[in-house]
């Protein structure tokens, strides 16, 4: 019953949008669980086992290639769920991409088989998750402009102000490999790149910290 109620509590907190009905059967039948930071939640070839709403913490959705260069895709923020996921759990396919917790998160694991389901038995569902693909394709758009358009000094203040926008931090705690690995560089360009904003005083540079709120 404990277990009931802290779904509940959640869902209440975060997905305020789903109706009582349906949060009363997510709370029946759904199950709470805890990562640490740097926990891999999806990764390619692999099938999802449940649907993760997550409640706390933040997801970063990325693609890497052969040589382990990663471009970073999205985030998942609390009240959200990835849209890779949806799809992989309503056309039971395997993953294309990665997941990963950027800190530590709680998820509510819903069974795959609800998922479908629930288009025909709630309206709330159905908006909640073509809402979760719009802000998704959105976010990929804004992506693909970055990588096609902009140099690497605007993709790399464009990953800072995002930041912001995604965790509302003004300090990045990461190193220079970290968003290297995200922009698809190299760490010797982003720490360049990092030295000439500071020298601009746009931002503030520590060991693994770096805090960009003059760029706001």
């Amino acid at each position: 019953m404990s277990n009931q109620r802290e779904i509940l509590d959640y869902l209440q907190l975060h997905f305020p949008s789903l109706e009582s009905a349906l949060c009363t059967e997510i709370g029946e039948i759904g199950t709470i669980e805890t990562f640490p930071a740097g926990q891999i939640l999806m990764e390619p070839g692999k099938y999802i086992k449940f649907l993760p709403l997550l409640c706390s913490g933040l997801i970063e959705v990325y693609r890497n290639d052969a040589e382990s260069r990663e471009v970073l895709l999205y985030y998942v923020k609390a009240g959200e769920v990835c849209s890779a996921a949806l799809t992989c759990c309503m056309t039971n396919v395997t993953a294309e991409i990665y997941a990963r917790s950027v800190e530590q998160c709680t998820i509510i694991k819903i069974p795959i088989q609800n998922v479908d389901m629930w288009f025909i038995r709630y309206s709330s569902w159905k908006q909640f998750v073509f809402m979760q693909y719009r802000m998704r394709f959105n976010e990929l758009l804004q992506t693909i402009d970055s990588l096609a358009f902009l140099k690497m000094d605007e993709r790399l203040i464009r990953f800072l102000k995002n930041v912001y926008t995604t965790t509302g931090k003004t300090v990045y705690e990461g190193s220079h490999a970290d968003i290297a690995l995200s922009l698809s560089s190299s760490r010797e360009v982003i720490s360049r790149l990092l030295k000439t904003l500071e020298h601009a005083n746009k931002v503030v540079l520590s060991r693994n910290k770096i805090d960009f709120s003059k760029l706001l």
